[in-house]
């Protein structure tokens, strides 16, 4: 049985009730983790209120700003994590982000700061997190991101973002290669397309939801909650033997050719 009981865990990109992070902390609270919660802070403090009040249920015994742009803030997220627990268990990172100009039209359209907005947030920051949070997992732990088919595959409209893909997992790997002797795994899930804020930005997912329904061995897309369950399992000792992969949550789109 999974259980997650004295584990903490922190969860990343939560910004509002379709999230797949917010599907990964129900289940993760589901399992008995301890959750500390990060949100993006804005000027008006809009997305503050909106996660906390979606995450009150989860009782989070930590709730932090955190722009992964703003090294600082990096710190002082990690920072609090060691003074208020000590250790981590489970780093979740649902970090995503392009211009949404750059998630349409042509590829060779993207602008030089639109590539580098997407790669940076994308991607590097799940190097930036590892590395302020493998001191917390002195006994050892795990870190799972989010990626997506359009990384290893040409999905129409996916653009920079399927770049910034490929790289998170190329990350996942060299991660997991360093971090290993630390017994610190890491692993990405790549989840079908749902509809999320995130996933709106991009031209024609609705129907790119719809061809998955239509295709998929299973013939429908997957939920936020069974996303959630297969980053539960990657956070628990069921898991322990498992790292530097990426596992495909697609209801079987993935093994597909046509």
């Amino acid at each position: 049985m999974l259980d997650l009981t004295g584990k903490n865990a922190l969860v990343t990109g939560i910004a509002n009730n379709r999230s797949i992070a917010w599907g990964i902390a129900q289940q993760l609270h589901a399992a008995g983790a301890n959750l500390g919660v990060t949100y993006l802070p804005d000027e008006r403090g809009r997305m503050e209120k909106k996660v906390a009040d979606l995450t009150e249920p989860l009782t989070p015994s930590l709730f932090l700003p955190c722009n992964v742009q703003d090294d600082e803030q990096v710190q002082a997220t990690f920072e609090a994590v060691k003074q208020k627990w000590g250790k981590l268990d489970s780093l979740i990172h649902c970090l995503a982000f392009a211009n949404r100009d750059d998630l349409t039209g042509n590829f060779s359209d993207t602008s030089r700061e639109g590539f580098q907005t997407a790669l940076e947030i994308s991607a590097y920051s799940l190097v930036k997190l590892a590395q302020a949070a493998k001191p917390l997992m002195a006994d050892g732990g795990s870190i799972v991101t989010l990626t997506y088919l359009g990384g290893v595959r040409v999905v129409p409209n996916y653009n920079v973002m399927g770049i910034a893909k490929a790289a998170l997992e190329m990350n996942v790997r060299y991660l997991a290669s360093e971090l290993g002797p630390q017994k610190i795994r890491v692993n990405g899930v790549s989840a079908g397309p749902i509809r999320t804020l995130a996933s709106s930005a991009v031209g024609g997912i609705l129907d790119m939801i719809h061809h998955v329904e239509e295709v998929a061995p299973l013939r429908r897309t997957v939920t936020q909650l069974e996303v959630g369950n297969t980053a539960a399992f990657l956070c628990s000792d069921l898991s322990s033997g498992i790292t530097g992969q990426i596992i495909y949550v697609d209801s079987g789109y993935e093994i597909m050719g046509m």
